[in-house]
C-alpha cells in the first residue's frame, strides 16, 4: 500500500461520520406524528466504531429500553432496498437468509460510505422501526471527545411501543 493510501485509510478510521437518523415508520400515533412530524438524531461516530456501536447510540438516542434484532442495509438506495449489503448479528443468521454480514465486527469506515449518500436501519423484526441515515459530512481528524455521540435532536422519541387505544 503507498503512503498516501496508507494515510488516507487511517485518516478514514480517525476521521468522525456526521450521520442524521430519520425515522421514517414504525407503530406511531397519528397523534403523535401531527406533534412531531420530522423525527431525527444527528450522530458523530469514529470510523473505527462498528455497526454494533453504531446501533447502540441510535437506540439510546431514540430513547428506546428493550433490545430486539436489528439490521443495517448499505449500498443500496436507502432503506429496504434488495440489492443492498445487510448487516446483522451474528445469532440472528439463518443458512436460509440472504448473507449476512457480523454489525460487531464491521467497523463504519469499512463501509466505503461519501457524503450524501443513504442507508437503512431496521430495528425490531416484529414492531418494524424503520430508519433512513444519511452521510452529512466525514471529518478527517478526531476532535477531542467521547463517541459515538448524540449532537442534535429533532421530535420526540416515541414510545417504543405505542398504545393506540
Amino acid at each position: 500500500m503507498s503512503m498516501a493510501k496508507a494515510k488516507k485509510s487511517e485518516n478514514v478510521l480517525n476521521g468522525i461520520y456526521v450521520l442524521d437518523v430519520f425515522l421514517i415508520d414504525g407503530p406511531i400515533t397519528e397523534e403523535f406524528i401531527a406533534e412531531n412530524p420530522v423525527i431525527s438524531r444527528t450522530i458523530e461516530i469514529k470510523g473505527s466504531n462498528t455497526l454494533e456501536e453504531l446501533h447502540k447510540i441510535i437506540f439510546k438516542a431514540f430513547d428506546r429500553f428493550e433490545e430486539h434484532m436489528y439490521e443495517f442495509q448499505v449500498g443500496g438506495r436507502g432503506p429496504q432496498d434488495p440489492n443492498a449489503k445487510r448487516y446483522g448479528l451474528k445469532q440472528a443468521f439463518s443458512s436460509s437468509e440472504a448473507p449476512f454480514l457480523d454489525v460487531s465486527s464491521t467497523p463504519i469506515a469499512s463501509l466505503g460510505l461519501s457524503i450524501d449518500d443513504a442507508f437503512g436501519y431496521w430495528f425490531d423484526f416484529g414492531d418494524d422501526w424503520w430508519h433512513q441515515i444519511n452521510v452529512t459530512n466525514i471529518i478527517d481528524k478526531t476532535q477531542s471527545g467521547k463517541y459515538p455521540k448524540v449532537t442534535k435532536r429533532v421530535g420526540a422519541s416515541p414510545p417504543q411501543y405505542a398504545d393506540f387505544d
